[in-house]
């Protein structure tokens, strides 16, 4: 008589829900003693070097609808254009940059908003300089793989035009897409995650 192995079924896949903000963003939730600070909301101290500038934005569905439960990460170079980060060796970057930063959308107005300063340009893997740039690490319910995506400035045309990166984007109108709105100190950049105006997502 065969035996009765007692096959599970496989368990149901699972988005990252409002739990994602429990654990990364505890005081945002309302949750304290867990850090003095939630990790990533303070990327700059009084002693940084830079321009100093604010981005905001929202992550807006295929409705047209922003997020309330979306939480975004970013990570940049500093002003001089070199990242805090132990593979850096081109130079020793701003020790008073964190170089990331972490912000959930509000829960009224679906807002995110980031207090950093405008990087300087970093080379792409072929030497070739790159635009100033921050990259967009993109979580929330419904978004079972995190997105990854860059925000370049409006006011960097030159350097826009002949980034790397930018030019491999087939459709050039797209492109449109990764260009923040404002100027300095002042950026708007709004994430469309479907539609027309779907931000282009990078795989990576």
């Amino acid at each position: 008589m065969a035996q009765d192995l007692g096959y599970l079924k496989e368990t149901a896949s699972q988005t990252a829900g409002p739990y994602v903000h429990i654990g990364l963003t505890p005081n945002f939730c309302g949750i304290g003693g867990v850090y003095e600070a939630d990790l990533g909301a303070s990327m700059v101290n009084d002693r940084t070097l830079g321009q100093r500038i604010t981005v905001t934005g929202r992550v807006i569905d295929g409705a047209g609808m922003p997020l309330k439960d979306a939480l975004l990460e970013i990570w940049q170079a500093d002003a001089a254009g070199l990242y805090n980060s132990p593979s850096e060796r081109r130079g020793a970057a701003d020790p008073n940059f964190a170089g990331w930063g972490r912000s959930p959308t509000g829960a009224d107005d679906g807002m995110f908003t980031f207090e950093t300063v405008k990087p300087g340009r970093v080379p792409f893997h072929d030497g070739r300089l790159m635009a100033p740039h921050i990259s967009f690490w993109i979580v929330a319910r419904g978004i079972n793989i995190g997105l990854h995506t860059r925000m370049y400035f409006p006011d960097e045309a030159v350097a826009n035009a002949a980034d790397p990166l930018l030019a491999r984007i087939e459709h050039r109108h797209r492109a449109e897409t990764l260009v923040a709105a404002g100027r300095t100190p002042n950026y708007v950049f709004d994430i469309h995650l479907q539609g027309e105006k779907e931000t282009v997502f990078l795989d990576i």
